[in-house]
Order: C-alpha cells, then structure tokens, then sequence
C-alpha cells in the first residue's frame, strides 16, 4: 500500500466526482494488486469479501473498533437519527438514472458503510454519524507497473467543528492500525484469490 496525491482520485473519470462536491478529499491509497488486469475489479471485489471483514483483523484493530462502538453508543454518536437518511441525505438520492439503476452491491449488516453503487470500475459506500458523513470510494486504475491496482479514496462532510475535532483526533489510528490492517488483508486477498476460486 502507498499513500497516493489527491489527483490519483480526482483526475480520473469516477462517477462519484458529480456526487461528492461538498465533500472533502481525506486520503487516496493504493494496494497492490500484481497480475490484474483491466477487468479485474469485480474479482478483487469477491476476494476482499470472501477474505472477511472486521473478524480477519489483528486484535488491535478489533479492540480499536470495539472502543469506538462503545464510545459511540454511550454518547449518542451513531444513533439512528444521526444517521444516512435521517441527518443526512444518503448519497443514493443523488444519483441519476443509469446509477439508480445499476448494482448497489451487497449491504452487509456487520459492515457500517452502506452500499451506494458498484460499477466494474468502481464503488461506494457510505456511513453518517454525529461526527461525520463518510464515503469510501474504491476504484480500479492502471498502477505505475503497467498492472492495475486498487485505489481507495475517503471523501468526507464533517458535521461543524465537532466532526473536524473528531476527524483529527482520529488520524493517527487510520494512519498508524487501520490502513496497514486494511492493507494487509486486501493485498492477502488479492494473492489468495486463486485457492477460492
């Protein structure tokens, strides 16, 4: 995985672009992915998902979820009504027709982030709580090894000065357990696709 420059996401030709204008740019990565090709997403998407969510992460990552659920349900954070479709609008009315017409994507109910759309190109999901409205967005793009990659950009809305606070003060954890953890498991996923199939 490499941190890559806001540009890697925004000067290619995503449908999410018309989407997210009010939302910010938080982090653009890249994962490895050797051998794949141009029509490899769905299948990177089928290995990420047959590699298990949140239960194949290190205990640490596990724990650090944990706290976060709890510290979200003890003060209110991730209530209904703060939520996609309540406090905000979800990202799905927004769409036009070709996209409300086009796969979701499965909605996993041990997963946080709700499906908007998946494409063989690219997909979104979302979450909103008190803090924030989030969109994690994966794309396929050719890498710089002539192979393609997995590109993930988080475009976010923070909810005021609280939900920029809060942004902050998670940082170092998205930095530091969560993208290495995520790293981890999608690039094994990448290389173990071939035992599933």
């Amino acid at each position: 995985m490499s941190r890559r420059a806001t540009t890697a996401y925004t000067e290619l030709p995503w449908r999410i672009h018309d989407l997210t204008r009010d939302f910010v740019v938080e982090d653009v990565w890249s994962f490895r992915t050797p051998g794949a090709g141009p029509d490899d997403f769905p299948v990177m998407l089928a290995a990420m998902r047959a590699g298990g969510g949140l239960t194949r992460q290190s205990l640490p990552v596990r724990f650090l979820f944990a706290v976060r659920w709890k510290l979200g349900a003890l003060l209110g954070w991730d209530r209904p009504e703060a939520g996609v479709g309540r406090r905000v609008d979800s990202l799905r009315d927004r769409l036009p027709d070709d996209l409300l017409a086009a796969p979701q994507g499965p909605d996993d109910p041990a997963m946080p982030l709700k499906p908007v759309y998946e494409l063989p190109q690219e997909c979104a999901r979302e979450l909103a709580n008190k803090t924030v409205h989030t969109v994690m967005h994966l794309g396929w793009a050719p890498g710089d090894d002539g192979d393609h990659e997995l590109r993930m950009a988080v475009l976010v809305k923070p909810n005021g000065r609280f939900g920029r606070a809060y942004m902050a003060l998670i940082a170092p954890f998205r930095y530091l357990l969560v993208y290495p953890a995520l790293t981890r498991r999608w690039e094994a996923a990448w290389r173990e696709r071939e035992q599933r199939r």
